[in-house]
């Protein structure tokens, strides 16, 4: 159990609610939350180390009663749980779809940390809902921007500003986090070029240590073998931006 030490609006539908204590996390590692009384949901860890923090949008019953929680109150954590991503090459570029941002902000922290040079795209709906921008930089990536309406930097997908900045420059590892199926279109754009990729990816967790089955994807477990995959094992997998399971376990298109 934490302790909620403050809570702040990213943007006017993304919150950041930051814990007194440390899970260890390293980027990439997700925690199970849980409000007492309402619900227990994964959730991505943004700030690793010191007062940990989680990022998430508010959608249902449990991140409402998240975002309510004040400092003082307490809530429920497991973890840190799976896979994080693994920072071994020079030349990086990092490619975000809205809430996608959360686990790779700390990864780009990272990456700067061990002196690596980070070309970073943010895509989102509009200009008021990107991520971390402001975080990034300060971090020391060159970052660009994709909006869907053109409001800020390309106008378009984030894919599609990835491919234009693959096919003129030589990065030796591509990340990328966000929906599914831009999450394969770099995939396929990055593994035609022979650039390794690791992506993380979301399915419905209600366990988290690979015991109830919901996150399966082609027999493996999201919050036991990944949540960070790498290019060797993405690329067997059928299932990849095309079907998940829902939360009665049937599959359904991503």
């Amino acid at each position: 159990m934490f302790k909620v030490k403050r809570h702040i609006y990213e943007t006017s539908s993304t919150k950041t609610v930051r814990f007194d204590g440390s899970l260890g996390a390293i980027p990439g590692q997700f925690a199970m939350v849980w409000v007492p009384g309402v619900d227990e949901f994964p959730m991505s860890v943004s700030y690793p180390g010191r007062d940990f923090g989680i990022t998430y949008q508010i959608l249902g019953e449990g991140t409402k009663a998240l975002g309510k929680k004040r400092a003082g109150e307490i809530v429920g954590i497991r973890g840190s749980y799976g896979n994080g991503f693994t920072v071994s090459k020079k030349r990086l570029l990092v490619v975000a779809g809205g809430l996608g941002m959360a686990p790779l902000a700390p990864l780009i922290e990272l990456a700067r940390k061990k002196k690596a040079t980070v070309d970073l795209v943010i895509g989102a709906r509009t200009s008021k809902e990107l991520l971390f921008e402001r975080r990034a930089k300060a971090a020391g990536a060159t970052v660009e921007i994709a909006t869907d309406d053109g409001t800020k930097g390309f106008k378009g997908f984030a894919s599609e500003l990835a491919r234009e900045l693959i096919e003129k420059s030589q990065y030796d590892c591509v990340y990328t986090c966000g929906p599914e199926k831009m999450m394969v279109k770099v995939f396929d754009i990055a593994s035609r070029e022979g650039i390794p990729v690791q992506a993380s990816l979301e399915r419905i967790m209600k366990c988290g240590i690979g015991i109830c089955d919901s996150c399966a994807i082609d027999g493996v477990h999201v919050c036991k073998d990944g949540p960070v995959f790498s290019s060797a094992r993405l690329g067997k997998f059928k299932d990849f931006g095309r079907t998940k399971l829902d939360p009665a376990g049937r599959k359904v298109p991503v």
